[in-house]
């Protein structure tokens, strides 16, 4: 039996060129181009067998270095996925990792004829069972979304209500009503007033928040955070 890691890394795009204005963003994740069997061709997930010598974060961080040059602030561990016949070769079992990170963060990822990237709801059928991890992934960061920080990842230490209701609106795939998001995370206590609004708008400034330090951005139960 072989083990693997892969990684599942969602960003937030605005279209095909990072960093574009005025367009409604969608989530987005890379992709690389097998170049040998099995599902040569085929898009998959980064990632590849763990060594011996290192950690499974370990293993997640290096591959996708290797094949995106993505460095995340943290890689959040998903699942483990093993059924017996997900790889027509050989046993593997494949502990994935997954992240949200913001545009210019993504921006500076490897693409190329192998390395592209795709939107989360406009998949082509990939390696492996590649699309029933993307499809738990996404379930995972939108269940996030109602409880965690997870957000702060594309957001800066500061933002308004409307750059943070841009954000999950991007997860959920949907608009949300403005007041009855203000009411919904105003009620939550996950944010602090921070007294200060944003400057240069052309209309009143809107408050500038963040996020209660005392809420972790990473659940990882019992175990330490690394």
């Amino acid at each position: 039996m072989d083990l693997a890691v892969s990684t599942v890394i969602f960003a937030l795009r605005t279209d095909d060129r990072f960093g574009a204005q005025g367009a409604t963003p969608t989530l987005w994740l890379p992709l690389v181009r097998r170049i040998r069997e099995p599902f040569e061709g085929l898009w998959a997930l980064p990632g590849g067998p763990l060594r011996s010598s290192e950690g499974l974060a370990d293993a997640a961080r290096r591959s996708l270095g290797d094949t995106t040059g993505l460095a995340p602030r943290y890689l959040e561990q998903l699942y483990a996925f093993g059924d017996v016949d997900r790889s027509p070769s050989s046993r593997v079992v494949s502990v994935v990792y997954w992240a949200l990170v913001g545009s210019s963060e993504a921006a500076r990822a490897t693409v190329g004829q192998n390395v592209r990237w795709f939107r989360s709801d406009e998949l082509p059928p990939l390696a492996f069972d590649h699309n029933l991890i993307v499809e738990y992934a996404l379930w995972r960061l939108r269940t996030k979304m109602e409880y965690s920080r997870i957000a702060h990842a594309v957001l800066g230490e500061t933002f308004t209500l409307a750059q943070l209701r841009e954000v999950h609106e991007a997860v959920l795939g949907r608009r949300l009503d403005p007041a009855n998001f203000r009411r919904t995370i105003e009620s939550s206590g996950a944010l602090v007033d921070t007294g200060e609004r944003l400057t240069g708008t052309r209309h009143r400034p809107p408050k500038l928040y963040r996020y209660d330090s005392s809420a972790q951005l990473v659940d990882n139960g019992p175990l330490p955070h690394t």
